[in-house]
């Protein structure tokens, strides 16, 4: 038993709303605990005004960090907005939030200004938080965190089950939670989603403590808090599925205004753009370049559920692609903005091929020392852009700046440093 499940084994936790069992709830040496219900049970939605200023004064007079996560309707809905905020803090109890009916979170975020917040995958939930108001200033990760102790799994589930020794309910993950009202099933599964996180973040806490991790640790969280929004990405047309067998810039085009099109459609509507026609659809039109609405019906994704109408707004994107000069038709592949795909630099440069190759060994033997995945050790993107272009002396100053300048946080500098530096100085020739 590790010192983290030591330090669940201390924790008195509800797993049927009555009282704490006699184990304390952790049985990760034996059979894992079902979580059936809340500890104080399933609490009411917030959907007004008067019910959300009486739960961010309750949070904000809790105690110690405060759990967050949100539901989102990926699949179903436009966009990534929240559609159910679950918190739990100490002296506070949990709290369900409808952002729909309570679009404005910024009181309750800026009550919680200065608390640590407990999330599990921060940057999946934070730019739907930020869009409502919630934006932290301190966080935890707990799936970060089981990442650098070296847990083989680390979705919200396995970490409760195999470091607190309870099983959660994750059946409701990938509903539509835009749904109106939300069904008792679904407000439980997302209450106790929240239920153990602070005890989760504590045990691994000591457990990052304990393997001389929890600076870097600290380090990552800080990086993350104090991130920017991502910028929008440019030409998100391209990213459609299947976009590899379209090769003519002709073809492109179609593809661009198909996704053009359905995006503009999706946005209206609200929903996802893979419900108003999929990407297999988009390529197929792309590459047959059809001419007609009989022709484009003749395709897969176009099928007889596809009324006139919308095949003759599908057939007119076809139609403004294909009559655009060839100045006004995208360019193949994206403008590369750093070094080019690995699989290149042994044709376009040997010595650089021989740098990566050496520094990949060398930073897989270090995160097997650490027992952590090597991207956390230091992104792949970084190690392939020092070794393209190695500082013109390669010494360990030069590329720990280089590091820095790359975004590397404190404890990836020391870390990995020694390892470039070996790398490029005995490949640099």
């Amino acid at each position: 038993m590790t010192d983290a499940q030591d330090t669940a084994a201390d924790r008195s936790l509800r797993t049927t709303g009555g009282t704490p069992p006699d184990d304390a709830g952790s049985s990760v040496m034996g059979a894992p605990t079902p979580l059936l219900e809340p500890r104080e049970g399933i609490p009411p939605v917030v959907a007004d005004e008067a019910a959300l200023a009486r739960v961010i004064a309750d949070f904000a007079a809790g105690s110690g960090p405060v759990a967050v996560d949100a539901e989102r309707a990926s699949g179903y809905r436009y966009g990534q907005r929240a559609y159910l905020v679950q918190l739990r803090r100490e002296g506070a109890g949990s709290a369900l939030i409808d952002p729909v009916a309570c679009p404005d979170l910024s009181g309750l975020g800026e009550a919680l200004s200065g608390v640590e917040w407990v999330l599990h995958a921060a940057t999946q939930d934070l730019p739907c938080l930020r869009e409502i108001g919630m934006i932290p200033s301190r966080l935890f990760d707990t799936e970060l965190a089981g990442r650098l102790a070296g847990f083989p799994r680390v979705g919200l589930g396995a970490m409760v089950e195999g470091v607190l020794g309870y099983v959660l309910e994750k059946g409701h993950s990938a509903v539509d939670w835009s749904t109106r009202p939300l069904p008792e099933p679904w407000l439980r599964y997302a209450a106790l989603d929240v239920e153990l996180l602070v005890d989760l973040r504590d045990a691994l806490e000591k457990e990052l403590d304990r393997q001389g991790k929890l600076e870097w640790a600290l380090q990552e969280f800080d990086a993350i808090a104090s991130a920017p929004p991502a910028e929008p990405r440019k030409d998100p047309w391209r990213r459609t599925s299947g976009m590899h067998k379209v090769r003519r810039r002709r073809q492109l085009a179609v593809v661009r205004e198909l996704w053009q099109t359905r995006d503009r459609i999706a946005q209206r509507r609200d929903v996802s753009p893979g419900k108003v026609l999929s990407d297999a659809a988009i390529v197929e039109a792309a590459l047959a370049l059809p001419g007609s609405v009989h022709a484009l019906a003749a395709l897969n994704g176009f099928g007889h559920r596809t009324g006139r109408r919308q095949l003759e707004q599908w057939q007119a994107a076809v139609d403004r692609a294909k009559a655009l000069p060839d100045s006004g038709l995208p360019q193949p592949g994206q403008p590369v903005t750093g070094p080019p795909p690995p699989r290149a630099w042994a044709d376009k440069d040997p010595a650089a091929a021989a740098r990566l190759s050496a520094a990949r060994a060398g930073v897989s033997a270090l995160a097997e020392r650490l027992t952590m995945p090597q991207e956390n050790v230091i992104s792949p993107d970084t190690v392939r852009r020092i070794c393209w272009e190695p500082p013109a002396v390669v010494d360990a100053g030069s590329v720990s700046a280089a590091l820095a300048g790359y975004g590397a946080r404190p404890w990836q500098v020391e870390l990995v440093t020694p390892v470039l530096v070996d790398a490029l100085a005995t490949k640099n020739a």
